[in-house]
C-alpha cells in the first residue's frame, strides 16, 4: 500500500521491497528446504535472493523502464544502461543469517540520481520494520521520525561491525582494529547485515557502525538513512566518498568524531606514517596471541588496554592519560608446615 506522504519513486521501491518481504518470510517458513549455493567461500545465494530480485526489478522497471538497475546478483544486466537514475539493489542482505534462521536480515533498495543517493528503502520482512529516506526530507521506520544517537561518550557506546569472513581477508588487522577499539566502548556487536546495521545507526539504537569489503548495495541505502537522520558516513579516514571504496565508517556525529581517529591508521588510504603505526600494532596484538608457555598467560584484553593509547583515549576525551608504570612483583615466600602425627585414641586424629 503507497503511502501520500512519500516520494512517488520510494513509493514504488517500498512496493517492491514489500514484495520481496513476503518472498522471503514464505520461504523462512521452512529454511531448509532452500536451494542454496556458494559463490566463494562463506559467501551464499540461494533461491529467495534470486526470486527477491527478480520481484523487485520488475517492479522498478515496470514504473520506470528507462530507469538502469545495479543488483547484487544480476549486476547491470537489467534496465537502462546510460540512465542517471540508477536503483541499487541488495534483494537479501545477511544470506547467512537467512540459511541459519537467524532472523537478521532485510531487503535494502536505493536510488542514485547522477551518482548521488536520493531515495532508499530498507526492509526487514522478519519484524516488519520498514526505514525510508528521501534525500531533504528526513529518515523514517514505520512512518516515525528517526534521529541518530545523542550519546557523546564513546565508553558509553553501542557500535555494531562485520567480521572479516572472506579468503583474503586480513584477520590480523581486524584482531588489532577490535583490540583497539572493545576496551574503549560499551559494546561491539556483528549482526550480519550491513543495510539493516546502518538502518540502526540513523534510528540511534547503535551509536556507531565500521566494517570493510562492502560493495555499494550493502551500503547505499543506509548511508542516506544515517544522513537524513543527522549522522555522518564515510571511509575510515572520514572522508564522504566511500560507496566505491569497500571501507565504511557512521555514527552519531561527536562518535564519529571519535571513531575516526581509531580507524584512519587501517585505512587503505592512510598515509605512510600511519600504515606504519597500524602495521607495528598488528604485529604487536598478533604476537600476544602466540600460545607458548611464557605467553600463554598474557591476557590479550588486557595487554590491549595499555598499549597504544595515542590514538584516543578509552573515555573518549581529549587527553589520552599516560600509562602508569607496572609495578614490581611481589617475591613469593615459601612456608613449610611442620605437621605433627596425633597420638592414639586422640579424638582430634578423627
Amino acid at each position: 500500500m503507497s503511502s501520500p506522504n512519500l516520494h512517488p519513486m520510494l513509493n514504488v521501491a517500498v512496493k517492491a521491497a514489500r514484495a520481496a518481504g513476503a518472498i522471503i518470510n514464505r520461504a523462512a517458513l521452512d529454511v531448509e528446504a532452500v536451494r542454496i549455493s556458494q559463490k566463494q567461500v562463506n559467501d551464499f545465494v540461494t533461491e529467495v535472493d534470486h526470486a527477491s530480485e527478480k520481484v523487485i526489478i520488475e517492479t522498478l522497471l515496470g514504473a520506470y523502464p528507462g530507469h538502469g538497475i545495479l543488483a547484487e546478483e544480476s549486476g547491470t544486466e537489467y534496465g537502462a544502461r546510460d540512465s542517471e537514475f540508477v536503483w541499487i539493489i541488495d534483494p537479501l542482505d545477511g544470506t547467512t543469517n537467512f540459511i541459519h534462521g537467524f532472523p537478521v536480515y532485510c531487503v535494502s533498495i536505493a536510488l542514485s540520481v547522477r551518482g548521488k543517493i536520493e531515495q532508499a528503502v530498507v526492509y526487514d520482512p522478519s519484524r516488519n520494520d520498514l526505514f525510508t529516506a528521501t534525500k531533504g526530507r528526513g529518515a523514517y521506520m514505520n512512518e516515525r521520525r528517526i534521529r541518530v544517537s545523542k550519546r557523546t561518550r564513546l565508553n558509553e557506546c553501542l557500535i555494531s561491525t562485520g567480521f572479516p569472513f572472506r579468503t583474503g581477508d586480513n584477520f590480523k588487522q581486524y584482531l588489532a582494529i577490535m583490540a583497539d577499539m572493545m576496551p574503549r566502548m560499551a559494546g561491539l556487536r556483528r549482526p550480519g547485515a550491513a543495510a539493516l546495521d546502518l538502518a540502526y545507526v540513523a534510528a540511534g539504537f547503535t551509536d556507531g557502525f565500521f566494517e570493510t569489503g562492502l560493495n555499494p548495495w550493502d551500503v547505499a541505502a543506509g548511508s542516506l538513512l544515517v544522513t537524513e537522520a543527522g549522522g555522518l558516513i564515510g571511509n575510515f579516514t572520514g572522508e564522504p566518498e566511500f560507496l566505491e571504496q569497500r571501507e565504511c565508517l557512521a555514527g552519531a556525529p561527536r562518535i564519529y568524531g571519535q571513531l575516526v581517529p581509531l580507524l584512519a591508521k587501517y585505512s587503505k588510504f592512510a598515509n605512510v606514517d600511519d600504515k606504519l603505526r597500524a602495521s607495528d600494532r598488528v604485529r604487536a596484538v598478533s604476537a600476544s596471541t602466540k600460545s607458548t608457555p611464557a605467553e600463554a598467560s598474557v591476557d590479550l584484553y588486557a595487554r590491549s588496554t595499555v598499549t597504544d593509547l595515542t590514538a584516543a583515549p578509552l573515555d573518549g576525551s581529549a587527553e589520552t592519560p599516560a600509562a602508569a608504570p607496572a609495578a614490581p612483583a611481589a617475591p613469593r615466600k615459601l612456608t613449610r608446615i611442620k605437621r605433627e602425627t596425633p597420638a592414639e585414641g586422640d579424638a582430634s586424629a578423627k
